[in-house]
C-alpha cells in the first residue's frame, strides 16, 4: 500500500512540472514596422574564404525531398543572388549569411560561372554553400550562366533542387515559396502563357499560407544594367503572390509595381553594376550597388519584413509587410 501511495505521489509531482513547463511563454518577435534607408558610404572588407567539406555529387539529378513534418509558425531565411564566382566578395557573402543562422538559404540563380560547369562547382558553390545543400537548406534557382551550355546537369547534380529541378516549390511556417526558372532555355517556357506559368497560377491559387513568394533569376523590372526582362512580367499579384524575388542585375533595387513589392539582389559575390540612367523606372523606391550584401528575411503569421544588410553589416532597406 505505501508502495502504490509513494508512486501515486511521484506521478503528481511529474505532472505539474509538466504542466508548468508547458505554460511558460515563448519569446515575441520583434518586427520593424518601417523602411530604413542608410547612406551608401560602407566599402568592402576583405573575408577570408570560407573552407567547407567537399559535398559529393548525387549519383542521379535529385528530384528533391519531401517537405518536413514540422512546420514552425515562424521562419526566418537568407536570399542570395549573382554569387557563384569564388574570391573574397563571395566569402563574405557567405560569412554573413551564416552568422544570421538562417533556417534556410534562397538562391535567385547565377550559381555557378562562367557556364555551370562540374569543374568549377566546388570552387564557386560547394566551398561556401556545400554544407547547406548536403543539409536540405539550400533552394536554388536557375540563372543564364547555369544554362551556360545548353545543359544544367551540374546544378542538378551538385545543387539539388526540388521537383523536376528546374522549378518547384516548397512551404516553411507561415511562407510558401515558388521557384521559377526565366531562362529562355527552359523547356515549358519562360512566358505568362506558357505550361511553367500555368503551373505557378494553380499553384499559387491552391496555396493556403499568408505569404506567397515568388522566386527566379530575370527581374520584371529593373533599373540595373540589364533592365526589365519584360516576357517576364507575368500578372504575379493577380494570381495571389505577395513578392517577388529576382537576381540578374548586380545590384539591389526595391520596386513597387501592381501592389506588390519586387526586389533586384544580385550583390552576392560577382563584379557590381553601376545603374546605367540617372532616373529609374516608375515603381522603383531604392536603388544601391556600393557593396555586396544579402536579403534577410523574416516571417509570421502576422508580418512579412525583407532586409538588404551589406557585408559590414549595414542596414541599407527594410521593407515590412503587415497583415
Amino acid at each position: 500500500m505505501r508502495l502504490r501511495r509513494l508512486i501515486w505521489l511521484l506521478a503528481l509531482i511529474a505532472a505539474g512540472a509538466l504542466g508548468a513547463c508547458a505554460a511558460a511563454p515563448s519569446p515575441t518577435p520583434t518586427v520593424v514596422f518601417q523602411t530604413t534607408v542608410l547612406a551608401p558610404t560602407d566599402t568592402a572588407t576583405p573575408f577570408a574564404p570560407a573552407s567547407a567539406t567537399p559535398l559529393p555529387p548525387s549519383p542521379t539529378p535529385a528530384p528533391g525531398a519531401a517537405a518536413p513534418l514540422f512546420s514552425p509558425p515562424e521562419v526566418h531565411f537568407a536570399v542570395i543572388g549573382d554569387f557563384g564566382e569564388s574570391g573574397q566578395a563571395e566569402a563574405a557573402v557567405a560569412a554573413l549569411v551564416h552568422s544570421w543562422h538562417p533556417d534556410f538559404i534562397l538562391s535567385l540563380g547565377d550559381n555557378d560561372y562562367p557556364v555551370g560547369g562540374a569543374n568549377t562547382m566546388q570552387r564557386n558553390v560547394l566551398q561556401y554553400y556545400g554544407e547547406d545543400i548536403a543539409a536540405g537548406h539550400f533552394f536554388p534557382a536557375l540563372g543564364n550562366h547555369d544554362w551556360g551550355t545548353g545543359k544544367i546537369d551540374a546544378y542538378l547534380r551538385y545543387l539539388r533542387p526540388l521537383g523536376n529541378g528546374r522549378y518547384y516549390q516548397f512551404a516553411r511556417g507561415p511562407v510558401h515559396i515558388f521557384v521559377l526558372d526565366s531562362d529562355y532555355h527552359e523547356p515549358d517556357g519562360a512566358v505568362p502563357d506558357g505550361k511553367q506559368a500555368q503551373w505557378l497560377q494553380e499553384q499559387l491559387a491552391a496555396a493556403t499560407e499568408p505569404w506567397k513568394i515568388v522566386v527566379f533569376h530575370h527581374p520584371p523590372y529593373s533599373s540595373g544594367r540589364h533592365g526589365s526582362t519584360k516576357r517576364m512580367r507575368w500578372p504575379f499579384a493577380q494570381w495571389g503572390a505577395t513578392a517577388v524575388l529576382t537576381g540578374h542585375d548586380h545590384d539591389y533595387e526595391r520596386i513597387m509595381r501592381d501592389g506588390i513589392v519586387y526586389i533586384v539582389n544580385g550583390l552576392g559575390g560577382v563584379s557590381r553594376y553601376p545603374f546605367p540612367n540617372k532616373t529609374p523606372i516608375p515603381g522603383s523606391v531604392l536603388r544601391y550597388n556600393a557593396n555586396y550584401g544579402a536579403l534577410k528575411v523574416e516571417a509570421d503569421a502576422q508580418h512579412l519584413t525583407f532586409q538588404f544588410v551589406t557585408i559590414n553589416g549595414k542596414v541599407i532597406d527594410t521593407y515590412t509587410i503587415q497583415r
